[in-house]
């Protein structure tokens, strides 16, 4: 399954994020990267200016560096994480 650059994409992702403790909110700020990960406190901060594609390849990069128990996800938020963090989700074609 590769991801497409879809609002229903970016609810999944945002899934994870969530599933994994994390409180994802949007921003407005100087991101360099585009996001911020506050760690004790388990808040993930990303630009709200970026538009639906770039908030998915933003959470695609942000998600691998959180500290996710796969025992907590769901089935299918752990194929997408799966799918993330071996480098297979992104879909050239779905732009």
């Amino acid at each position: 399954m590769k991801l497409k650059f879809t609002p229903s994409t970016l609810e999944k992702l945002e899934k994870i994020v969530d599933e994994t403790g994390y409180i994802l909110r949007y921003e407005r700020g100087t991101f360099q990267s585009g996001y911020c990960i506050l760690e004790s406190k388990k808040v993930v901060v990303l630009n709200r200016f970026l538009q639906t594609e770039g908030r998915i390849n933003t959470l695609i990069d942000l998600i691998p560096t959180l500290q996710v128990k796969v025992d907590q996800l769901t089935e299918e938020s752990r194929k997408i994480f799966e799918e993330i963090t071996a480098g297979a989700a992104f879909d050239s074609h779905a732009a």
